[in-house]
């Protein structure tokens, strides 16, 4: 019996020492891009951004996190790698397949059955493709880009969403960075779990009302963080995944992919 319990306390504490050094690396400090505007922000608002990051998995898990897909509202498919700034759009409503690498704005295009070869248009489709990454990865991912570069944050109260819940809500502005850095959200955050649950975006800081509202909805854990599914009717963000290796040629060439072998 003695020998029994010993294993078992050496299991207990076996296991106790892995999820501390799990709970170490989700809790390392959630530390602001180079140029968000910290001195303008609310210290409440910092707070409550870095309450929404550890929600969704974590500073450490989002900086681990290399490959995303999503499929923005059934109109493209997006491949991203992270680590090397490179992306991978093929259209569903189109001809067309935008291979590009963000930090270069080197790559290929695919349109109409063949390879464009033209400098000007591969030029054109190319800064069309990184507008794109930039509208539909913050669609995806914003709760983790919450204190980026160019980010004021304002803590607004207390208000209730569209669905009557009290939220926490915090605005967003942004200086000289984007496509559209006039633009202004207001972002609810559930006061429990601290994950998003609505956005609304206003086309300019000084509106009174916003353009639109949509729910952050359908949570689910992918890889080693959660990302939301849904933004509301017609508004899917699936097939989604997070994967931990990519082959290169899914970066470098037009080939079919089989989304079925990718791990």
């Amino acid at each position: 019996m003695n020998k029994l319990l010993a294993a078992l306390l050496f299991v207990m504490a076996f296991v106790a020492c892995q999820s501390s050094g799990k709970f170490v690396n989700r809790d390392v400090p959630n530390t602001p891009a180079i140029g968000f505007n910290t001195e303008g922000s609310d210290p409440k608002a910092i707070a409550l951004a870095d309450s929404v990051m550890k929600a969704c998995g974590g500073r450490f898990a989002w900086d681990q996190t290399r490959y995303i897909r999503w499929t923005f509202f059934n109109n493209r498919t997006l491949m991203w790698d992270k680590k090397m700034d490179r992306v991978r759009i093929d259209y569903t409503n189109q001809d067309m397949k935008i291979l590009l690498n963000m930090g270069d704005m080197t790559g290929k295009v695919w349109k109409n059955g063949a390879v464009l070869t033209e400098p000007d248009s591969i030029k054109k489709y190319l800064q069309k493709g990184k507008e794109v990454w930039i509208n539909d990865a913050y669609w995806l991912v914003m709760p983790f880009k919450l204190k980026d570069s160019g980010v004021t944050l304002k803590y607004l109260g207390k208000r209730n969403n569209a669905l009557n819940a009290e939220c926490d809500v915090l605005e967003l502005t942004f200086n000289a960075v984007g496509v559209t850095p006039e633009n202004k959200y207001n972002v609810y955050v559930n006061p429990s779990s601290k994950l998003v649950v609505q956005w609304d975006f206003f086309k300019k800081y000084t509106d009174e009302k916003p353009a639109f509202s949509t729910p952050w909805a359908d949570y689910r854990g992918l890889g080693n963080i959660m990302l939301a599914l849904n933004r509301g009717e017609g508004r899917s963000m699936l097939p989604m995944g997070v994967y931990k290796s990519m082959p290169d040629s899914v970066f470098t060439t037009f080939s079919v992919l089989d989304w079925t072998k990718i791990k």
